[in-house]
């Protein structure tokens, strides 16, 4: 049965042995066919869902999101607002599931957990200077001891971009090694900012880069660049933790974030996640959605399937 991530990689324990070591490993993964990661991820995304399928699907993606505010204005009282509409999305239908988690800045931490307490809802952290991640390393581990002294279940650190594009990876690996440590028992998601990574193939060694690191899920995106998540980058990604799991026994979640707006959108990543790695990624235990504003339409689609009639945006809470 497949581990959490903590278990290290007994088959790959001797990768990250030294720096050398470790960047032969990554640049021997097998280089991305561009072109056929991109038409495999097109023609995923064509498959129809309908009726009950349909329906199942949206309640998966509901379940699957994690509510995110992360706005220089935000205040508690917005946070205490978020943190009740992951608890109950639709308060009219009480048989809408809940969301996954709510998404705050560490300082935010304390009013989400108060506004979720009793629920099956995480409070997820952004830490590590997000989203740019430039600061030291021990500006970097206190932010995210504060998250987590505050109740936070789950921090999203963001990766050195600059770092890793210098090819450096050993300063990065030791990052996420120390602040995987100042998670305790917090679940870590690595953000890698795929949209300035420029090609498919350091996405890739991106990806085996933070899972052999003690990653328990990677995270395309801050949602705070041009590109963020997309099929094509997701399918990539998803095939990693696949093949990880093979070499290692080790399970690692992937959470899509930024751009994924509608039921539509949501729906192909769910047959990403079916057609490439399978139903034990169909849980939001392994598998989350960053968004903000996907839940209100994931709400329209789930009424009008329930009512036969599209209640449109005036019918859901603005976040």
């Amino acid at each position: 049965m497949p581990t959490n991530a903590p278990t290290a990689a007994h088959s790959l324990s001797d990768v990250a042995a030294s720096d050398s070591t470790l960047r032969r490993f990554l640049h021997g993964l097998p280089g991305v066919d561009a072109v056929g990661l991109e038409a495999r991820a097109a023609s995923l995304g064509t498959r129809s869902i309908k009726t009950t399928a349909k329906a199942y699907a949206i309640d998966l993606a509901i379940s699957m999101v994690d509510l995110t505010t992360l706005e220089g204005a935000d205040t508690p009282g917005k946070v205490r607002a978020l943190g009740a509409k992951a608890v109950h999305p639709d308060p009219t239908d009480r048989t809408t599931p809940a969301t996954a988690a709510v998404c705050v800045y560490p300082d935010m931490v304390a009013a989400a957990k108060e506004a979720v307490a009793g629920s099956s809802v995480k409070v997820a952290s952004v830490a590590t200077a997000f989203p740019a991640g430039r600061a030291p390393i021990e500006v970097k581990l206190a932010d995210v001891r504060e998250a987590v002294a505050a109740g936070a279940d789950e921090i999203d650190m963001v990766i050195d971009r600059g770092a890793f594009l210098a090819g450096r990876y050993m300063k990065v690996y030791d990052e996420i090694t120390a602040v995987k440590e100042a998670c305790g028992t917090a679940r870590l998601k690595v953000i890698f900012e795929t949209g300035e990574l420029s090609t498919y193939d350091n996405i890739r060694r991106a990806s085996w880069l933070g899972m052999l690191a003690g990653a328990d899920f990677i995270k395309t995106s801050t949602g705070k660049v041009a590109v963020n998540a997309t099929p094509a980058n997701t399918l990539l990604m998803l095939e990693a933790v696949r093949d990880f799991r093979a070499a290692t026994g080790v399970q690692v979640g992937v959470k899509p974030a930024g751009g994924i707006r509608t039921t539509k959108d949501a729906v192909k990543f769910l047959v990403l996640v079916n057609e490439t790695v399978g139903e034990d990624w169909l849980d939001n235990h392994w598998f989350r959605f960053g968004a903000s504003s996907l839940l209100n339409d994931l709400l329209m689609q789930r009424q009008k399937l329930a009512t036969g009639r599209y209640s449109g945006p005036d019918y859901v809470t603005v976040d």
